[in-house]
C-alpha cells in the first residue's frame, strides 16, 4: 500500500481521447496529498493488439486501472487482466451508462467517442475560439459587441487563460485590460448584449504573480511600478471605480483557478441569459 511521499502507477485506457479519464482521475487524485500518482495513458486502443500492449505495460507496473471502453470483448479482456494479477479495475462510464440505461429504457449506440462528432456543438466552440483569439489583451475593440461575454481588469488577472477556457465551453469571449490613465475603449462604455465581467485581486496576490512573471522573463524591472505596492492598490481601485460607474459584475480571483472563474462567470452568463428570456 502507498505511504508517505511514495508514488502509484495509474493507468488510463480509453478507446478515444482519454480526456474524461484524466479530467476524473486528476480530480480524485488531487485529494491524497501524500502521494503522486505517475500516469500511464493509453488512448485510442480500439483493437486487441493495442490492448495487448497496453496489458504488458499494465503488468510491468502494477496500479489503479481505470478505463473508458466501449467494446464489450476489449473490457472483458481488460477486466480478467486485472483481476489475474490482482490490481484493481474501474470502468469510469459503465456505471453512468448502465443508470441512463435503466431511466431511459434504451440502449446505447456504442459509438466510440460521440462526444467528439463534428457537430454544430463542435463548430460553436471552434467559432468561439477564433474570436476569443482575435480579440484577447483589447484587440479589435470595434467587435466587442459581438461577444458573450467581455472580460475586463489589470494586469495578470488571468483575463486571456479564462477567456480561453470560456470559448471552449463555446462563449465568445472578449478581454480588455484596464490601465490607470489610459482612457477605456468607448465601445466598452455602451455594450448591451455581452455580459461584462470585471476580474479582481488583492494588491499581494497581483505583486506575487507579477514577480513570477518578470522572473520567468528574465526581466529586472527593480521596484518599478508594476509591482510597487501603492501603485498596485491605486491599480486595483481604479479597476473597482470602473465597474461600479458601468455596473459591470465583479469577481474576485485571488483565490480561484481558472476552472473555478470560468465556472462563476458561467454561471453569472447563464442567469443573465434566463432573465433575458420573454415570458
Amino acid at each position: 500500500m502507498p505511504t508517505s511521499g511514495s508514488y502509484f502507477h495509474l493507468h488510463l485506457v480509453s478507446d478515444s481521447t482519454g480526456e474524461t479519464l484524466i479530467t476524473v482521475a486528476r480530480a480524485v487524485a488531487a485529494q491524497y496529498a501524500n502521494v503522486t500518482p505517475v500516469e500511464h495513458v493509453y488512448p485510442l486502443v480500439r483493437s486487441q493488439k493495442q490492448l495487448d500492449r497496453v496489458l504488458d505495460e499494465i503488468e510491468e507496473a502494477p496500479g489503479i486501472v481505470l478505463f473508458t471502453l466501449l467494446e464489450k470483448d476489449l473490457v472483458g479482456r481488460l477486466e480478467a487482466k486485472c483481476q489475474q494479477i490482482n490490481i484493481p479495475s474501474l470502468s469510469i462510464i459503465g456505471p453512468v451508462m448502465q443508470l441512463f440505461q435503466a431511466y431511459l429504457g434504451a440502449a446505447t449506440t456504442g459509438r466510440v467517442g460521440a462526444q467528439h462528432t463534428l457537430n454544430a456543438e463542435y463548430f460553436k466552440r471552434i467559432d468561439a475560439l477564433n474570436y476569443t483569439m482575435m480579440h484577447d489583451d483589447g484587440q479589435h475593440v470595434e467587435g466587442l459587441e459581438e461577444a458573450d461575454v467581455v472580460l475586463v481588469g489589470v494586469s495578470r488577472t488571468s483575463k486571456t487563460p479564462t477567456s480561453i477556457y470560456l470559448a471552449n465551453r463555446g462563449v465568445r469571449t472578449a478581454n480588455v485590460p484596464l490601465v490607470p490613465g489610459i482612457a477605456i475603449p468607448h465601445q466598452l462604455e455602451t455594450l448591451t448584449k455581452p455580459l461584462v465581467v470585471s476580474l479582481h485581486a488583492t494588491p499581494e496576490r497581483l505583486i506575487q504573480v507579477r514577480q513570477n512573471r518578470l522572473l520567468s522573463m528574465g526581466a529586472d524591472r527593480g521596484n518599478d511600478e508594476y509591482i510597487d505596492r501603492q501603485s498596485v492598490a491605486d491599480e486595483v481601485a481604479f479597476a473597482r471605480r470602473l465597474s461600479a460607474k458601468f455596473n459591470w459584475a465583479q469577481l474576485d480571483v485571488t483565490r480561484r483557478s481558472i476552472e473555478e472563474t470560468a465556472a462563476a462567470i458561467l454561471k453569472l452568463f447563464t442567469d443573465r441569459q434566463k432573465q433575458r428570456l420573454p415570458e
